[in-house]
């Protein structure tokens, strides 16, 4: 069975501080490359070239106004999440994603087009809003990755330099733990050492090629 052209999708899908990108590198040591929609959407974000938003920037600046950007016409993110994140701030948190996500899942198809057509028979989509972007529907496993409350808290607030209370709330408006561990054929635990990590991709990465070739 070839997916030259058609790679397996695998989606990793795991809440703020769970560990999604180490966990894609571990993948990828196993030749199953990824697209990290989180760097599809800074790469959009980012200063102009040519002094032109792009057509996301364009949208963003329209919804939420100039405030969001910076001296260099990239996204002030600590600005738009003081915004969205906001105790009134449910709808226009809507308001973004419906804008992002139409873009950023747009850039990933082209992507993984791109690696189906350099022979890779499975791509990673690690996406943060798996589920809320309705990427999940496209595809073929979803990998949670996971870890206590107290563990994901620790990890926004010394990557992010924001204190607890911001952190948790940036948890309260995503999906929970025990819904993501529902909704995926693998899970993760990501509160271990690296070695236990990589054993437990190693397992997935070959329970999923086995499956695709008994296909």
């Amino acid at each position: 069975m070839s997916h030259a052209k058609n790679p397996v999708i695998i989606g990793l899908c795991g809440r703020s501080g769970s560990g999604k990108s180490f966990v894609s590198k571990l993948f990828s040591a196993e030749g199953i490359p990824s697209v990290d929609t989180d760097a599809v959407y800074r790469e959009m974000t980012a200063a102009p070239v040519c002094g032109e938003l792009s057509e996301c920037m364009a949208e963003l600046t329209g919804e939420f106004g100039t405030v969001i950007l910076c001296e260099d016409m990239s996204l002030n993110r600590r600005a738009l999440a003081d915004i969205v994140f906001s105790e009134d701030g449910k709808d226009r948190l809507k308001k973004l994603n419906g804008i992002t996500h139409r873009h950023i899942l747009r850039e990933t198809d082209r992507r993984i087009s791109e690696l189906g057509e350099c022979g890779f028979w499975a791509v990673i989509v690690d996406a943060p809003l798996l589920f809320e972007s309705g990427y999940h529907e496209k595809c073929d496993y979803i990998v949670a990755a996971t870890a206590p409350d107290d563990v994901l808290i620790g990890r926004i607030t010394r990557r992010d330099v924001i204190d607890v209370d911001a952190a948790a709330r940036r948890l309260k408006v995503q999906l929970s733990d025990s819904e993501l561990r529902s909704r995926a054929d693998f899970v993760i635990d990501t509160d271990t050492d690296e070695e236990t990590l990589r054993l437990r991709v190693r397992e997935i990465s070959g329970k999923i090629m086995s499956q695709v070739k008994g296909c």
